[in-house]
């Protein structure tokens, strides 16, 4: 699994995670929040059918209070006129009044006219709730009482629960009341649960449609990054490789430009001087002119030898083989502040057996190339020269306070810095260091490199 990938995952899956963890919290405590306003709902439901029992208890006695205030009427005969009067009082489908003595005797169901003048003092719902009982001490309490229970509704001829609220009738201390059915209480409760779930399922498959979204928007906005990196990265690498071209054939060409005008004429000299002694001592046997040519042709071999030696420090210099980086350093420092009368603070501090070889050379020559271009335009009269090894990655830097020069746009950068700032610059990228440049008129210039630990051994 490669780098970008492993970036890409560690981007969605936090995503993911924190998204899922919010989404069912969210839902969670809609869930709640819905249970807690279903409640209310079912709270305020049974509130409101409470007051409109208690109304109708309220008109049914109105309607016997008439009996109940005429003392011309016997009690047997009142008794009979208030039983008439509730038994027929009925509202709504399925609404109707009951009525019982203290025992527990049913005086009045228009809806079951056989349990009338039953005891239904032990009479037990399916639950095994005493109904009868608790209705009778409910109708005690001041003001009369509730009580659920379970009863058979006449419509579906099932078993469903009951609210019902009872008075008394205290001239006779009966107990009259009436009750509703809860089940359609229920089915609105019901309808109000499924709608809030439908709204609750269509939240949570938005959320998941926004996730998704989110997701492919990542996934492809990473793509498009991780396509658009990798052109650039093939053109850096393209631009690399032509850079190290042209360096390998600047390289190639300057070596042989040595050879030829160098190595070459001197070669040439010597054997022309060497073929001059030989006629003459076969034409002549002039020794004089034949010691001459051969000492003009050693000369010619000995200034060869130095013309190699310098093409050979050109290529790798002989100080870091025999003497290592840090003394190579030095050795150049002291000449370049013998040469100049230029004064240089140094502090070179690092492990020269951390250093690998391409780094050694790099940074040779870098030193190399940032003396040279002071030596040559800055006109500074103080250089600080530093090379530290810190936490596993190599620093350089080289400070004049010379004369500086303006730093353009990057398209006119290379046209003034010069083609040395170039080739430090790219012998600092071959090797996959950073190099800066900064410079301000008469402020200095400072170049600075740093090298990663890769380029350690």
């Amino acid at each position: 699994m490669n780098l970008k990938i492993k970036i890409l995952l560690l981007t969605v899956i936090p995503l993911l995670g924190a998204t899922a963890i919010i989404t069912y919290l969210g839902l969670t405590s809609a869930k709640e929040l819905a249970r807690e306003e279903l409640k209310i709902y079912e709270n305020n439901l049974i509130d409101v059918k409470k007051e409109a029992l208690k109304d109708q208890v309220d008109l049914a006695f109105s309607a016997i209070q008439g009996v109940l205030e005429n003392t011309a009427l016997s009690d047997q005969a009142a008794q009979e006129n208030v039983k008439s009067i509730l038994g027929s009082l009925t509202y709504g489908d399925e609404g109707y009044f009951f009525a019982y003595t203290q025992d527990g005797i049913n005086l009045v169901h228009p809806i079951q006219p056989n349990f009338v003048g039953q005891n239904l003092w032990d009479f037990e719902d399916s639950s095994g709730n005493l109904l009868i009982q608790h209705l009778l001490t409910a109708a005690a309490k001041d003001g009369g009482g509730f009580h659920r229970y379970i009863w058979e509704k006449p419509s579906s001829m099932r078993q469903e629960e009951k609210l019902s609220y009872v008075s008394q009738i205290e001239r006779w201390n009966w107990m009259f009341g009436t009750g509703l059915y809860l089940d359609d209480i229920y089915a609105e409760l019901a309808k109000a649960d499924a709608t809030i779930n439908e709204n609750i399922r269509e939240s949570f498959f938005t959320v998941l449609a926004i996730i998704a979204a989110t997701l492919i928007l990542v996934i492809l906005m990473s793509l498009a990054i991780n396509l658009h990196e990798h052109k650039l990265a093939d053109e850096r690498l393209k631009a690399l490789v032509k850079r190290f071209i042209r360096l390998q054939v600047s390289e190639r060409r300057k070596f042989s430009r040595d050879l030829h005008d160098g190595i070459n004429q001197l070669l040439v000299s010597c054997k022309f001087r060497i073929e001059l002694a030989k006629n003459t001592l076969i034409k002549s046997h002039d020794i004089t002119k034949v010691n001459e040519h051969l000492t003009t042709a050693e000369t010619v071999i000995t200034q060869s030898i130095q013309e190699i030696r310098q093409i050979s420090h050109n290529l790798r210099p002989t100080a870091l083989d025999d003497l290592g980086l840090k003394t190579a350093l030095d050795t150049l420092l002291d000449q370049f502040q013998e040469r100049t009368n230029i004064r240089v603070q140094r502090y070179i501090h690092f492990d020269e057996n951390s250093v690998s070889d391409e780094a050694e050379i790099t940074l040779y020559r870098l030193a190399q190339e940032s003396l040279s271009n002071i030596e040559k335009h800055a006109q500074a009269n103080k250089v600080s020269f530093q090379l530290t090894l810190i936490n596993e990655q190599i620093n350089f830097e080289c400070i004049d306070n010379g004369v500086g020069f303006t730093q353009s746009k990057q398209i006119n950068k290379k046209r003034h810095t010069g083609i040395g700032l170039i080739n430090m610059q790219e012998r600092i990228e071959l090797i996959g260091g950073d190099y800066s440049c900064r410079s301000q008129p008469n402020r200095g210039t400072k170049i600075t490199a740093r090298l990663e630990s890769n380029l350690l051994k």
